[in-house]
């Protein structure tokens, strides 16, 4: 079944991180997938965003111009991609920065968690956000299995950062429970 999803967000953020892990835990169904980061000029601080295609069937091209779903991390990310999307479709936003009421939409599903007091909860730091709106966002869609993103985090982190996957973890599933 075919899904895509723009995420987007400040530099530093942890968009790409959370696209790249999407990424492996669909390759770990043995779905075809396809990945595209897109950076500001800026390093921190900068515009930041990833696309991510997963189907069943061969991709023709990684390029979402209508998305699905949206993973939204601040006010600019949505008032660039929310006017694009596709009507039906799953935001999932950070109230923590950006205010539900924003939103010119009443015909998506939005999910605004503030992320940062899930992660603070869940895993000890708010710097885990990404990982709860990524579990939010998998509970929500049904892509893959949340499972096969908390498995995939060996693949999608360094090696110097395994240490990290427990609390990871644990902010994947507050995400998915938060979506419930």
């Amino acid at each position: 079944m075919y899904n895509d999803v723009i995420m987007a967000g400040f530099g530093g953020q942890g968009i790409m991180l959370i696209g790249n892990l999407l990424a492996y835990a669909a390759i770990r169904e043995d779905k075809n997938v396809t990945y595209l980061p897109s950076y500001g000029v800026e390093m921190r601080g900068g515009t930041a965003n990833c696309s991510v295609v997963i189907d069943e069937r061969p991709i023709g091209s990684p390029v979402v111009g209508r998305p699905l779903s949206l993973i939204i991390m601040n006010r600019p990310s949505l008032l660039k991609f929310e006017p694009r999307m596709k009507s039906g479709g799953i935001i999932i936003l950070n109230k923590t920065l950006v205010d539900p009421e924003v939103s010119e939409r009443n015909d998506i599903d939005l999910v605004a968690i503030d992320l940062n007091e899930v992660s603070e909860k869940a895993a000890g730091s708010p710097r885990l956000a990404n990982m709860v709106a990524l579990g939010a966002y998998v509970q929500k869609s049904g892509v893959v299995a949340v499972e096969s993103v908390t498995a995939a985090l060996k693949d999608a982190l360094h090696a110097k950062y395994h240490k990290m996957i427990p609390a990871n973890k644990k902010a994947i599933e507050a995400g998915a429970a938060a979506a419930s």
